[in-house]
């Protein structure tokens, strides 16, 4: 692959990526949660700014967004639905489209639940999806706006994903949503040993974010919602998979 992916820290627990074209020379950011961060890395790295895609409309997500632009002259990229309540954007786009960056496609994927217009961004060149608080390591955003069903038609669409692709989720909350996770999976042998590599990451300081989508499927309990046998350890035999995983989600709201 001619990209490179950087994980930035910011503010005390947000996350922001920036994505290199290593032939082309070109960079998009995702999220801004804060601008001296990013400036700090892409000054490091000798790099501009080319793009930044927001995929929500969350203070924390976008705070950086003037500043950035202000300085690199970046293209501001957004949901169309959602202009409304984001800083203004220069392309505006909407879910199941594509549109070119970074020297390559990117494709607009509706992932509506936290935030109502949420959207992420898939790069299959990259192998790297940019999930915001949607599909999150372990777990998936609270769900502010929308609905647990619309929550996890969201999150089937990225299941969908090549098992391959990175998980760019905006948090570190991986810890935490492990001993969540381990509450409704725990005879889950892949969970238990992720959860022991989250703890050894974090103890050495290290981002747990990217994560694989094909660990997701098999650890994070909201997109095995419908596994065999998970309807019965949240205590709902037979129930459909909407209503097991708005059970877990109102577990992990009140955990």
């Amino acid at each position: 692959m001619p990209f490179t992916l950087v994980t930035i820290p910011c503010r005390s627990d947000n996350y922001a990526f920036l994505l290199h074209n290593d032939d082309t020379g070109q960079t998009l950011l995702a999220d801004a949660p804060e601008a001296a961060p990013i400036i700090a890395e892409l000054d490091d790295r000798g790099w501009t700014l080319d793009d930044l895609l927001i995929t929500h409309h969350h203070q924390d997500h976008i705070d950086g967004v003037e500043a950035l632009r202000d300085k690199y002259g970046c293209r501001v990229v957004g949901a169309r639905a959602d202009r409304h309540r984001l800083p203004p954007l220069d392309l505006e786009v909407d879910p199941d489209t594509e549109f070119e960056t970074c020297g390559t496609v990117a494709s607009v994927i509706d992932v509506s639940g936290h935030t109502v217009g949420h959207i992420a961004f898939h790069i299959p060149q990259a192998e790297a999806a940019f999930t915001g608080d949607s599909l999150m390591a372990l777990g998936c955003g609270r769900l502010f706006e929308g609905t647990a069903p619309q929550m996890w038609e969201s999150l089937l669409r990225l299941r969908a994903l090549p098992p391959q692709t990175r998980i760019c989720s905006g948090h570190e909350y991986t810890a935490a949503n492990a001993r969540f996770a381990l509450t409704v999976d725990g005879d889950n042998s892949d969970l238990v040993d992720r959860a022991a590599r989250i703890d050894a990451a974090r103890a050495e300081g290290k981002a747990t974010v990217p994560s694989l989508l094909s660990e997701e499927c098999a650890t994070n309990p909201f997109l095995r919602a419908d596994a065999t046998g998970m309807d019965a350890q949240v205590d709902l035999p037979g129930a459909e998979a909407a209503t097991v995983f708005a059970e877990i989600r109102s577990r992990k709201d009140n955990f």
